[in-house]
Parts: C-alpha cells; sequence; structure tokens
C-alpha cells in the first residue's frame, strides 16, 4: 500500500491513467444488484412477519417518526428503509476512489487521502456499515438493529477524523536511524476498534451526547487544516458539507414534530435527513480529497 510522503516528487507524466468510468460502473452496477436484491427479499418476504420473534424497539409500538410502520411487512416503515442506499452509494464510491488510486502512480501535490488509498476504503465501508444498520433498523424496528444503527451513525465521523490525524502525522519515526512508518495500519486499526467499542456500549452512552462531539470533533480537525499553510483544501466543500446537514437536521425535526408530509407519502422527512447527512458525509470525503500539498 502507498502513503504519504510530503515531498515527494513524481511526474504527472508517470501516472497510470485510469478512467473515471470505471468507477461509475462499479458504482451503479453494485447498486443495481442490490436494489434487485432487496426487492426480491421483499417479495419473497411478504406476509410472513420474518421480524415476530425479534425483540422489539421501542419506536414499533411508539413511532418517533411520521412514516406509517407496516408491522407485518419486510421493511417495517418503506421510505426510511429504502433512503438508506444513500449512504451506500457514498461509501461505493469512496471506495472506488480508493481503488483508482491504488491503480495510479502520484504526484507530488496530491493529498494525503488521494496519496492513502487505504483512508478511502475505511470511509467507504464506514458508510456502507451506516447504511446497513440504519436500512435494518428501519426496516425491522428490532432491538438489536437499533443498536447497531446508532453505532453504525459514529462510524463515518470516526473515519474522517482519522483522515485528518493521518494527515498531521502520515508516518512516525521510532529512534534514530531514519526509519519511517506509516500511521495509516495504526489508525485504521485505531477506526475498527472504536466502531466495536461504540456498539458494544451503545446502551452506556447518549447519543445526543456522542454524535454532536463527533460532528464537531470533525468540524474543528477541518478548520485546524486550514491553519496549515503547507498544505490546501478546498472551504466550498467544507461550507456545503455544513449546509447539508443543517438542511438534514431542519427535515427531521420537523418529521419528528409531524410536520413534514403524512403517514403514506413516500416524501418523509427522516427520509431527507438520510439523504442530506449522506450528502454531508459525500461533501467531507470530496473535501479531504480536494487537499493539495
Amino acid at each position: 500500500m502507498n502513503t504519504y510522503a510530503p515531498g515527494s516528487q513524481r511526474n504527472d507524466s508517470d501516472r497510470i491513467p485510469v478512467p473515471h468510468a470505471a468507477v461509475h460502473v462499479f458504482v451503479w452496477a453494485a447498486m443495481a444488484v442490490l436494489v434487485l436484491t432487496l426487492i426480491a427479499l421483499s417479495q419473497a418476504g411478504r406476509g410472513r412477519k420474518l421480524w415476530a420473534g425479534w425483540r422489539e424497539s421501542p419506536e414499533l409500538r411508539r413511532p418517533v417518526y411520521t412514516e406509517r410502520i407496516r408491522a407485518d411487512d419486510v421493511f417495517r416503515t418503506r421510505a426510511n428503509t429504502w433512503s438508506n442506499l444513500a449512504y451506500v452509494l457514498v461509501g461505493l464510491y469512496a471506495i472506488g476512489f480508493g481503488w483508482h488510486d491504488r491503480r495510479r502512480k502520484f504526484a507530488a501535490e496530491d493529498g494525503y487521502v488521494r496519496y492513502t488509498p487505504a483512508m478511502s476504503f475505511l470511509f467507504g465501508v464506514a458508510c456502507c456499515y451506516l447504511g446497513v444498520g440504519s436500512g435494518l433498523f428501519h426496516a425491522s424496528l428490532t432491538r438489536w438493529a437499533q443498536q447497531l444503527d446508532v453505532a453504525a451513525m459514529y462510524a463515518p465521523l470516526v473515519a474522517l477524523i482519522a483522515m485528518s490525524m493521518g494527515r498531521w502525522r502520515p508516518v512516525i519515526r521510532p529512534g534514530s536511524k531514519g526509519l519511517a512508518i506509516a500511521t495509516w495500519p495504526i489508525l485504521t486499526a485505531l477506526a475498527l476498534v472504536t466502531w466495536f467499542l461504540l456498539y458494544r456500549y451503545k446502551w452506556s452512552m447518549s447519543s445526543r451526547v456522542v454524535l454532536p462531539v463527533l460532528i464537531v470533533a470533525v468540524g474543528g480537525c477541518a478548520l485546524l487544516d486550514q491553519l496549515q499553510a503547507r498544505r490546501r483544501l478546498s472551504v466550498h466543500w467544507l461550507g456545503l458539507a455544513g449546509a447539508m446537514l443543517a438542511l438534514g437536521v431542519i427535515c427531521r425535526q420537523l418529521d419528528v414534530a409531524g410536520r413534514f408530509s403524512g403517514p403514506d407519502s413516500w416524501l418523509q422527512g427522516h427520509l431527507f435527513w438520510h439523504i442530506f447527512t449522506s450528502a454531508s458525509l459525500g461533501c467531507m470525503y470530496l473535501y479531504h480529497r480536494s487537499e493539495i500539498s
């Protein structure tokens, strides 16, 4: 795996071109397979009360969101389940960009994320994890899926923090013999351990505290990046990420208050929470990719 090395000299003519079309084909082919699989599962499980033997989440009997609950269906809430594909889409694109980065040589000005494909893979897996976790919860409204859903919300934020930490310290040099050790394996391992602990101890902490703290930490790391003169990152992506997050929060709160749409509408406020927050995560990833060293 290639790692980031500030000041390394590589010529643009040495790059191995990989058409961006290949990334699009990979992402949309994977999405098509996933959608068809979910459609088949929903049809095969119709009327079979798939979730009847599972421990219920309190939201099954006391709904927080407006959408009507269909207790006997595979997807107990339809719009709020399908909309989680937005997170998977962002994750697949991050994985695709990481694959693209692995197949080319790098220029001296390439930023940390471009130079370290492992961070794209980490973020991509985190977003797919979020899409699966949140999708399972809204489909099943079970206690276990609720635990998975909340823990998965933290994963992309942890990955973004790891990106910033890797940018600040891409290598460590123990001793005085000039040995340089890349930090991305360490950061990846720490992120995975953190994901597990956040899942394991989900019920011991409040998401109303943990989630805002992680969001503030991501924003703080991004602002610190702006203060470093030897690298540039596009502040426009950072601003757009904040705007998407704000729109998502507004839609979610209107939905909780029952002021967004009716219970049978496909245009649910929580659906837009999923779409806008996935867009916000995508903008943060593009913010990190925009780095010029």
